[in-house]
């Protein structure tokens, strides 16, 4: 079975690899079609969505898989959130969330004048490619979960509804 995964991004890739290991793994370009940044849990589960769609329909694709990072707001504070999304040969679409927390207010700051949180990261802990490694989860919660680990949890819970479909 070919696995693809709407993103080149390694975190991304390695949590699929991690969760369906006796599968075929591809990483790929394919646009999320929302915001650099998403701001809204909807926002970043349309995004999901869309990337896991663009991979279903690659020539020779069993599963494809969209994970997207962004942030959410509930009463002021801006919170991590995260989607993943899993689309079917039969167009079925499963869908899951995972971890969230809040963000400092600096952080908050800086997204509000249009950055990406990739980039505002890299600034804040003096680091490349915060992103592609612990990511603001890893930052801020000081190495407890690392931004693979969290992507891990969602793909998780696609492949149990999907299984479970079955």
């Amino acid at each position: 079975m070919k696995i693809y995964v709407g993103s080149q991004n390694p975190t991304k890739i390695d949590s699929v690899k991690r969760v369906f290991s006796e599968y075929e793994v591809i990483g790929m370009d394919v646009e999320s079609k929302v915001a650099a940044q998403p701001f809204s849990d909807d926002e970043t589960l349309e995004g999901a969505i869309n990337r896991a769609r663009e991979c279903a329909f690659f020539d020779k694709c069993d599963l494809g898989i969209g994970l997207e990072g962004g942030v959410m707001e509930i009463e002021g504070d801006l919170y991590l959130c995260n989607w993943g999304a899993l689309v079917d040969s039969k167009e079925n679409v499963y869908t899951a969330s995972g971890a969230r927390i809040p963000l400092p207010d600096e952080i908050k700051a800086d997204l509000e004048k249009g950055k990406e949180l990739g980039e505002v990261m890299d600034e804040f802990a003096n680091k490349n490619d915060v992103r592609k490694n612990e990511g603001a989860i890893g930052i801020f919660t000081n190495g407890s979960i690392q931004r693979e680990e969290m992507f891990t949890h969602v793909v998780k819970l696609l492949r149990g509804q999907w299984e479970f479909e079955q």
